[in-house]
């Protein structure tokens, strides 16, 4: 394998030497079930990110968002997430077939602390469920069940040092990236010109959210 690295960490006793140990707290704040600050934080959030891998360890993170409550929990250890539609690669869903072990991040829009839930992961179609997350008139398709085996909090220094939640940090609109032109330079066919990807987004995302 070729990189441009010259030293490289291969043990935890390593980065211990370094890093130290988590204290009592953090050791202790991890618990296996949906309590009742759990549902609240889940019920509260309208975006979370999905982490998964296939069977070789290829790994894939997928953003999720939604009206908050649209994650739907079921008891202390399952909830559901519906399949809204994308744009078909289905890439959570073919690792999960291959890998059911996920992790998911949920997010609060101006909280700075997250919920970190860990467990397994099924592709499910059970209608009774399917029919309790139908939004905008529309059912999912599928479901992606989860077994929760470990939930926790996750501190506030990663926004804190991003400054995700404060507007004075944010970028001027004329400043961000142009994803269509980023799309039709990565994609590089004369059919897909940045004018047409950026009508094609416009259809998409006005037209086709649900």
């Amino acid at each position: 394998m070729n990189h441009p690295f010259q030293e490289i960490i291969t043990s935890e006793e390593e980065i211990r030497a370094l890093l130290g140990y988590p204290s009592e707290l953090v050791q202790k704040k991890v618990i296996g079930h949906l309590d009742e600050h759990c549902r609240n934080f889940i019920g509260l959030s309208p975006l979370f990110f999905l982490a998964t891998s296939d069977a070789a360890g290829f790994c894939d993170v997928s953003p999720r968002g939604d009206a908050p409550g649209s994650v739907l929990v079921v008891d202390d250890h399952h909830l559901v997430i519906p399949e809204r539609q994308g744009n078909r690669r289905i890439d959570s869903l073919r690792n999960i077939l291959e890998n059911p072990q996920v992790g998911m991040v949920f997010v609060i829009p101006g909280l700075k602390e997250t919920l970190r839930i860990n467990g397994r992961a099924f592709i499910i179609r059970d209608e009774d469920i399917l029919a309790r997350m139908e939004a905008k008139e529309k059912r999912p398709l599928l479901g992606i069940g989860v077994q929760v085996e470990e939930c926790f909090i996750h501190c506030a220094k990663a926004f804190m040092r991003s400054h995700l939640w404060e507007p004075s940090s944010w970028m001027a609109t004329e400043e961000l990236p142009s994803v269509p032109a980023i799309l039709a330079a990565h994609v590089k066919s004369e059919k897909f010109t940045e004018e047409a990807i950026r009508a094609s987004q416009q259809e998409s995302y006005t037209k086709r959210l649900y």
